[in-house]
């Protein structure tokens, strides 16, 4: 496992249920609410320090996803993405990069012909059965409750990239 997710160059992330705990609130306006973990965000922005690109693919539209997507410089973003295939294609045709440099976060059945084609495919620990059987890694964190920084950890020791990145907080300890 920690051979596979080495190399990595560009993390793709799903949001319901990734990023997020899967539920969507809606106020008494109609406004969108979604939760997203802060420590998944430090996690995100360690992994791009490292190097690593961070991308979205996400089969809803919502205008809260945009937001924390540029809060957090990610511009790889697909939304809408019904097929998630088809962004996927066009992620390597732009970035130039092979399967085996990207890794997948996903948690249910739309999640596995991207998850089954990538390097390394991870999962929540609160996917769907048939997600989890078919994965590189499952974290032992839940969706949208610290699984995305979990999984950037692994990547980032595995890469060899922990030290660099977390230096400063740890002053003459490293």
């Amino acid at each position: 496992m920690y051979r596979k997710a080495a190399g990595i160059k560009l993390l793709l992330l799903d949001v319901d249920g990734v990023l997020t705990n899967g539920q969507i609130i809606y106020d008494g306006s109609g406004n969108e609410l979604e939760m997203f973990d802060v420590r998944d965000g430090h996690g995100l922005k360690l992994v791009q320090r490292a190097g690593i690109q961070v991308g979205i693919i996400t089969g809803r539209k919502s205008e809260v996803v945009a937001r924390r997507a540029a809060e957090l410089g990610i511009e790889i973003l697909y939304q809408g993405a019904l097929n998630k295939r088809e962004p996927y294609l066009e992620i390597l045709a732009q970035t130039g990069l092979r399967d085996e440099q990207i890794a997948y976060v996903g948690d249910d059945l739309i999640d596995l012909p991207v998850l089954r084609r990538v390097g390394f495919s991870a999962t929540v620990a609160d996917a769907d059965a048939e997600v989890i059987k078919r994965v590189d890694f499952v974290s032992a964190r839940l969706g949208g409750r610290g699984a995305v920084r979990e999984i950037c950890e692994l990547l980032l020791k595995a890469g060899g990239h922990w030290e660099k990145v977390t230096a400063r907080y740890f002053g003459d300890e490293v």
